[in-house]
């Protein structure tokens, strides 16, 4: 176990100072937002209601008030949670390749570790999923305070209703996806996550073991998941099957964890049986 969690800190020290950018391009990316988009409204409703000769009130009313879901639905607050998660599934594949084509290919050193084959797998799988729920927590920290200062910066009488961090997370569909309202939500989101993760470190290991023969063989084994992943929601479409949601629920979990499991096994056998160094 302590070279497990060894490993673990070698793969989060890796990729530390991207890490660190992206969670600061996050910061100044959406107070940017709030500062920007906040004060453009209040120039721009100023500017009506003197050309007009209208008082706060009466432009609210004409032209509508201003509330926080005008900042998440912007390029600015929405940009760098997409940027962050593009990054993160670069480094997905970033994670293993980097080893087999950089310097020394460092894959041979790091696989002939007097350590299971297996540790080197979860730990850069565990590497990443740390890597996914901090960029999240983060994100949790700072929406309170980015309405702080939206609400700070804009009078009551142009604030069409003030949003609990709740009601901010459910008004766009993006935050309601990596902060889900409830537990069940949670499971289904992050098991979803976790199984993509390891069906494209499968396809990974297959190309490492049968190279271009491997590909097509990751790329079927993908697909042939996923058809049974997707076959109750796909029912359930076609009105073949109706289950409640939370049957529904129960249906995907199971799913999940079989198709993981089996990922798991096929990516095991494969670290330690094909892949030679």
């Amino acid at each position: 176990m302590n070279r497990y969690l060894k490993l673990v800190n070698f793969e989060l020290n890796r990729f530390r100072k991207i890490y660190v950018t992206l969670i600061l391009l996050t910061l100044l990316s959406q107070i940017a937002a709030v500062l920007l988009l906040t004060k453009g409204y209040l120039n721009d409703a100023y500017e009506t209601i003197k050309l007009e000769n209208l008082t706060e009130k009466s432009y609210v009313l004409e032209y509508g008030g201003f509330d926080f879901t005008h900042i998440t639905g912007s390029l600015l607050f929405l940009g760098p949670i997409a940027l962050s998660a593009g990054a993160l599934i670069f480094y997905i594949f970033l994670i293993w390749y980097r080893d087999w084509f950089g310097k020394n290919t460092f894959a041979y050193r790091l696989l002939m570790l007097p350590t299971s084959r297996v540790f080197v797998y979860l730990s850069k799988a565990t590497a990443i999923f740390l890597m996914v729920l901090g960029l999240v927590a983060i994100q949790l920290m700072i929406l309170p305070l980015e309405n702080t200062i939206y609400e700070w910066m804009i009078p009551k009488t142009f604030l069409n209703y003030s949003m609990t961090i709740d009601s901010i997370i459910n008004s766009n569909p993006l935050l309601r996806i990596i902060i889900p309202g409830t537990f069940s939500g949670f499971l289904i989101n992050y098991g979803i996550g976790l199984m993509i993760m390891f069906i494209l470190f499968a396809i990974i290991l297959f190309e490492r073991s049968y190279r271009i023969k491997g590909i097509i063989m990751g790329i079927l084994y993908a697909a042939a998941v996923t058809a049974v992943f997707v076959t109750p929601l796909m029912a359930m479409g076609f009105e073949v099957i109706y289950l409640y949601p939370g049957e529904l629920f129960g249906v995907l979990l199971i799913l999940s964890i079989l198709i993981t499991g089996l990922t798991l096994w096929v990516s095991r056998w494969l670290i330690i049986k094909k892949i030679t160094v």
